[in-house]
């Protein structure tokens, strides 16, 4: 027949796809893929934090670029006679890794035995179809301006262009056609990726099978959306949460009603030599849960935890998917923190005392937004959060439509601790640091520092800010004195609480002395 080079680009797919697939391949006994088989995957994430770029959703299938990985277990009913059986599993992902796979007969896991795996992967493309014809005579057909050419001659290259020698020895490159006719269908073409294994059992007859293998370009994160609600004071606040579970599927196989498992923790993978580098109280709370069972079962494994999901899915090729992680926690008490960071920069430790007076006097006008809570079920939490983006929308009452006031990603939180997530910039609170005056003496050893911090709050009520600063000059460092009481965080953090009326300013004043 003749085939477009349009249609042979998509034989993979396509309806030729189809036709080659009839050519008669020799094989002993396939898997059944009827009613009687049974898939099951747990997804493995390597993404940060967080939810993966849009864009790659839209990669056209590039598997091998997404942080994540599954290990994929199919039962199947075969047929094998006694001695040695060819089998072929068809229905299996691009992106295995062919040395995790494992074949066992649950009917007779003593008796059956796999002498031999391959894993066939040449799959069928315009150049693989025309290679098979080097040195076998086609024919060629070009379009010059209204009429067709024909051309017809040995096929002796495909690198680039078509190289044809006619029967009098001349050669024609093609340049270019619009259909080539090929004398007949070859063999050896395969249009999905293959496992085939070399049974030998003893038990001939219908045996129960289990096939297991790792395959990647799959991956899941965990997305959290918050409604936020002021509380009593400007500090305090409500939270409604609610959870849900991304799954993208790359990994070139699709999963019709199979079971799912999600592993959350960082689960330690040899990595490969020179890996290229790729540019993830009761009450209410348990009121709400009643209403509606949740998606997921959660429970500790090993030092991890395994979500399993109640009900069977279904995983296309090259699809996202989302299902709730847990039904909605309403009324979670939560703080809002205003925090003021007036260093331009963050520093640390240069390994000996930093006597420029001018380092470090760059000025941070932004007062960050912060939101904590604690996951703890007496605050109607309680429950392992895996690692993913928070969203907080807030309701406007003016047409009762939510709207979006911030995200940040967390690391796996596990329950009893508390989630701090980062919103934004306050619009009306602004802060301003400056060194007042500093002061050293080399041959006594020390140094003084006298720093000024002033913060404005233009709303309609009172703010506490939290003005933070780092001590960087050198480890051993004392406040002499300060305008307001501080805080110790750690070894060179200070907090000095600030609570700034509507309208109004307040000042920070200290001097800390450096002694080594």
């Amino acid at each position: 027949p003749w085939m477009s080079s349009a249609a042979i680009r998509t034989a993979v797919t396509g309806p030729v796809g189809n036709t080659l697939c009839a050519a008669p391949i020799a094989f002993s006994a396939v898997a059944d893929t009827s009613e009687g088989s049974d898939t099951a995957l747990t997804i493995y994430s390597s993404a940060q934090s967080g939810a993966i770029s849009p864009d790659q959703y839209r990669n056209g299938g590039q598997g091998q670029n997404i942080p994540g990985y599954a290990l994929i277990r199919q039962e199947r009913n075969v047929t094998l006679d006694k001695g040695h059986t060819l089998i072929r599993f068809t229905d299996v992902a691009a992106q295995i890794d062919p040395t995790t796979v494992s074949f066992t007969s649950l009917t007779d896991p003593e008796g059956t035995r796999v002498i031999e795996h391959n894993y066939q992967f040449d799959l069928v493309s315009t150049e693989k179809l025309l290679e098979k014809y080097i040195d076998n005579e086609v024919t060629v057909e070009q379009q010059r301006g209204d009429k067709t050419e024909t051309i017809t001659g040995v096929l002796t290259s495909t690198v680039g262009n078509l190289i044809l020698k006619s029967n009098d020895g001349s050669v024609r490159i093609v340049n270019g056609y619009a259909g080539v006719k090929l004398p007949k269908l070859p063999g050896g073409l395969i249009t999905k990726p293959t496992l085939v294994w070399d049974v030998a059992t003893q038990k001939p007859g219908a045996h129960r099978t289990r096939v297991a293998y790792q395959t990647g370009g799959i991956t899941w994160w965990a997305d959290y959306n918050f409604t936020y609600s002021e509380g009593k004071d400007a500090n305090s606040c409500k939270l409604d949460a609610s959870a849900w579970v991304s799954i993208l599927n790359q990994s070139g196989g699709s999963y019709n009603n199979a079971k799912l498992k999600l592993i959350a923790g960082d689960v330690q993978r040899a990595q490969p030599v020179a890996a290229p580098q790729v540019m993830m109280k009761r009450g209410r709370a348990e009121m709400a849960m009643a209403d509606a069972a949740p998606a997921f079962e959660e429970k500790a494994f090993f030092e991890y935890h395994l979500y399993t999901l109640g009900f069977p899915t279904t995983l296309p090729d090259n699809s996202t998917k989302q299902i709730e992680l847990f039904p909605a926690a309403r009324g979670v008490n939560c703080e809002k923190t205003l925090l003021y960071y007036g260093q331009a920069n963050p520093f640390y430790g240069y390994g000996r005392p930093m006597l420029d007076r001018n380092f470090g006097i760059e000025s941070n006008k932004k007062v960050d937004v912060y939101l904590s809570f604690k996951n703890s079920k007496e605050n109607n939490m309680g429950m392992p959060l895996p690692a993913g983006r928070i969203r907080v929308s807030k309701l406007d009452t003016a047409d009762n439509s939510l709207e979006f006031v911030g995200e940040d990603r967390i690391d796996h939180m596990p329950k009893n601790e508390k989630v701090r997530i980062k919103l934004g910039s306050a619009f009306d609170v602004v802060g301003e640091r400056r060194q007042v005056d500093f002061r050293v003496d080399t041959n006594a050893k020390w140094m003084e520092e006298d720093i000024e911090i002033k913060l404005r709050n233009q709303k309609d009520e009172a703010v506490t800010v939290i003005a933070k600063e780092n001590l960087y000059r050198w480890s051993n460092w004392r406040i002499l004195k300060g305008s307001q009481p501080h805080e110790k965080q750690d070894a060179n953090t200070v907090h000095f609480p600030v609570k700034i009326a509507k309208g109004g300013e307040a000042v920070v004043r200290y001097t800390v002395r450096y002694t080594w």
